[in-house]
């Protein structure tokens, strides 16, 4: 019943960018923390992004922080994960994850966790050519 979907992915050169779109159904979006984690072939999944269920609070791994910008419209059961000055390195498939947990504590020390998401989508493959 729950559906995560993303989309926007494809391929860059370096220094471009994409915007990424996650959309959800068959649940309350607005009651999920939201996060973009990313895995490229032979490493492990990374988080890269997480927002609070508001929006109002946003976390980035070190290595997009001010290259990427994620937000959110409830209104729409929609996530966004803007990604400018791509690099070769960012390639990599890129999933959207929902997570009911509603603790800003837990989730400020939780975020980049695959373990606090409840669903996810099939992800998007985003290429940076060098």
């Amino acid at each position: 019943q729950v559906q995560v979907v993303e989309s926007g992915g494809g391929l860059v050169q370096a220094g471009g960018s994409l915007r990424l779109s996650c959309t959800a159904s068959g649940l309350t979006f607005a009651n999920y923390n939201m996060g973009w984690f990313r895995q490229a072939p032979g490493k492990e999944r990374e988080g890269v992004s997480g927002i609070s269920k508001s929006g109002g609070v946003t976390y980035y791994a070190d290595s997009v922080k001010g290259r990427f910008t994620i937000s959110r419209d409830n209104a729409k059961n929609t996530l966004y994960l803007q990604m400018n000055s791509l690099k070769p390195e960012d390639t990599a498939m890129y999933y959207c994850a929902a997570g009911e947990g509603s603790s800003y504590a837990y989730f400020q020390r939780k975020w980049s966790s695959p373990t606090l998401y409840n669903y996810w989508g099939q992800g998007t493959q985003v290429t940076v050519s060098s």
